[in-house]
């Protein structure tokens, strides 16, 4: 008997660091890629930047579905229209439609890990 397949594992990228509030209050620091002076060493830590917020974006539009498709549950006694989700998110009705059917999908086959 064949063995189930395991949903394969994401890699996940360098953790993103938050930075102390007084860098955070001057507009040209980010991440400190302003202060280096190797041209290699800022494209590498720029790039594993890029790499990590978009891993974070794509992280949190599922986690947006998995909401979305839980709100628009109709078994749920609170749940919520399609406008309402919309108004919520920032979203248009067609493109909350898409994510409350991207969550549901998730939900089925397994939540984010």
């Amino acid at each position: 008997m064949a063995e189930p397949q395991q949903p394969a594992r994401r890699m996940r990228p360098a953790p993103l660091l938050f930075e102390p509030s007084e860098a955070v209050s001057d507009p040209e620091h980010f991440f400190d890629l302003e202060s280096m002076d190797d041209p290699r060493e800022l494209l590498a830590r720029a790039t594993e930047l890029t790499l990590a917020f978009r891993a974070a974006t794509d992280r949190a539009v599922e986690f947006q579905a998995l909401a979305a498709a839980q709100l628009a549950d109709p078994r749920r006694f609170d749940r919520l229209t399609t406008a309402d989700i919309a108004g919520r998110a920032g979203w248009t009705e067609d493109y909350t439609l898409k994510m409350i059917e991207f969550g549901q999908g998730l939900e089925r086959d397994g939540s984010p890990q």
